[in-house]
């Protein structure tokens, strides 16, 4: 007898090749439109615009963080360091704050300091050849180190009126922070994507041999990306300082590394870097920020939320693997 052979239909193929495509660009615009619609089922109280405004302004300081963290991700590394990082350009400027009396120059000694701080990474990264989870580990020790130290283990208050006026105003309905979190986004995005500087960064993250060859100054970038994502943590740590005008050495900041990862793992960046996308961070933070809200509308135990946080993050491993 002959074998009859079944030739592939190419309409088939076409249809499993564009629901690749879309899931592979879109999945997680369809995972968070999936859950804002369960959280919208479950709960009658999280479509309350009040409830939506709060989760944009809660998400608001990770979400800055999580930015500089893609950057980061996406050249292959990785930034631990930046909620120690945050706590201690916020103590720093609030000295400045008092010391001087000047809102400016509280502000532009927090961009310098972050930077800075970003900066001694990617040195130790690019220069000292350190692995940047072992370079990043040791600035988040001792930063907190410090801050701890300079505020005796306790608080920092603000001792200039008008400095509040940073986190706690609003333009129509949308506070300062949720406005500052949309302009970063969209600043961050077209340096990724529109400019030499984010070819050079996916060049690394893809292949760090192949862009070397391809005549990439590669130390320069990694210098550029770890200080990029420090002067984005000085942006974060100026809303959080401002919020209650004071900073703790000891409870601000902490854990903030773990929602930075979580959400950018979640928006589709790879953590061997060359794939992902600013977009993709900005839809991750909001998922986070949904999934807190609602597990605190549900009276979820706090203690719980970061076993939920870590199980989503091998989750989305699990599901950048299977691409």
């Amino acid at each position: 007898m002959a074998n009859i052979m079944k030739e592939p239909n190419p309409q088939t193929s076409t249809t499993k090749n564009r629901l690749s495509w879309l899931w592979s660009d879109y999945s997680v615009i369809i995972a968070f439109l999936i859950i804002f619609i369960a959280a919208s089922i479950l709960s009658p109280r999280f479509l309350d615009i009040n409830n939506q405004l709060n989760i944009l302004m809660q998400v608001s300081i990770i979400g800055i963080v999580a930015l500089g963290m893609t950057v980061v991700m996406l050249s292959g590394g990785i930034d631990l360091s930046v909620g120690s990082v945050l706590v201690f350009v916020g103590v720093i400027s609030v000295l400045a704050l008092n010391a001087t009396g000047s809102i400016l120059i509280a502000i532009l000694t927090a961009l310098i300091v972050g930077s800075f701080a970003g900066f001694l990474n990617g040195l130790m990264v690019a220069k000292g050849k350190i692995a940047s989870f072992i370079a990043t580990l040791g600035m988040m020790a001792a930063a907190r180190s410090i801050a701890l130290y300079i505020a005796e283990g306790g608080s920092i208050s603000g001792e200039v009126a008008g400095f509040t006026a940073i986190a706690n105003s609003d333009l129509w309905i949308f506070d300062f922070p949720v406005i500052i979190f949309f302009v970063m986004t969209a600043l961050v995005y077209i340096l990724m994507h529109k400019t030499r500087f984010g070819r050079y960064v996916y060049a690394l993250g893809s292949n760090e041999k192949a862009a070397l060859l391809s005549a990439i100054r590669v130390d320069r970038v990694k210098i550029a990306v770890y200080s990029l994502a420090g002067l984005l943590v000085s942006v974060a740590a100026i809303i959080e300082t401002s919020r209650l005008n004071s900073i703790s050495s000891s409870s601000s900041g902490v854990q903030y590394e773990l929602d930075a990862i979580a959400a950018v793992i979640i928006g589709g960046t790879r953590m061997t870097g060359g794939r992902g996308k600013i977009i993709g961070t900005f839809f991750g933070v909001l998922i986070l920020g949904i999934l807190n809200n609602m597990m605190n509308l549900m009276n979820v135990s706090p203690h719980l939320q970061g076993f939920v946080k870590g199980l989503i993050i091998i989750i989305a491993v699990v599901f950048q693997k299977r691409e």
